[in-house]
């Protein structure tokens, strides 16, 4: 099969929303970090804020390494398109593999970064969830219904 030069150009358009939505990811990861640094300002030894920083850390690490495939996958795609106009079809065969590889990557990677994201979230539910309860379970004992009072 040989590349043509729309082939690699499709990917132009993937890659950016890509990026587009890996630079949202870190932008909103940043924000979360920004706002869990002043929480613990406030309160030093709250230790759950410390996981939470963690796990955004390495948040923070995947998504590096997300924008770094995507980018290197979009430069491929570039230096594809110009094996293909100066007509080295096998070179550009190999880079366009190159390209579509590193872009699995950054997909793989992406994948995992979501999971770990809603392990977190999922962690946070939870402990609201056990507050929640913990709460309710409070104020049941005061508004429960005495046994003894009803078969009078």
């Amino acid at each position: 099969m040989e590349l043509q030069l729309s082939t690699p150009a499709l990917l132009f358009s993937a890659i950016t929303l890509m990026m587009l939505a890996f630079t949202n990811r870190f932008l909103a990861t940043a924000n979360l970090i920004r706002g869990l640094h002043k929480k613990y300002l406030e309160n030093p030894d709250e230790k759950i804020i410390i996981g939470q920083i963690h796990n955004l850390k390495r948040r923070l690490s995947m998504i590096k390494y997300m924008q770094l495939c995507g980018v290197l996958s979009f430069l491929l795609c570039v230096i594809c398109m110009y094996l293909i106009f100066i007509e080295a079809q096998q070179a550009a065969n190999y880079v366009f593999i190159g390209s579509m590889f590193t872009l699995l990557v950054s997909l793989a990677i992406s994948f995992v970064e979501i999971m770990v994201s809603n392990k977190a979230l999922n962690l946070e539910i939870q402990d609201m969830e056990d507050l929640f309860q913990s709460r309710s379970a409070g104020l049941d004992f005061w508004f429960k219904k005495d046994k003894n009072v009803d078969e009078k």
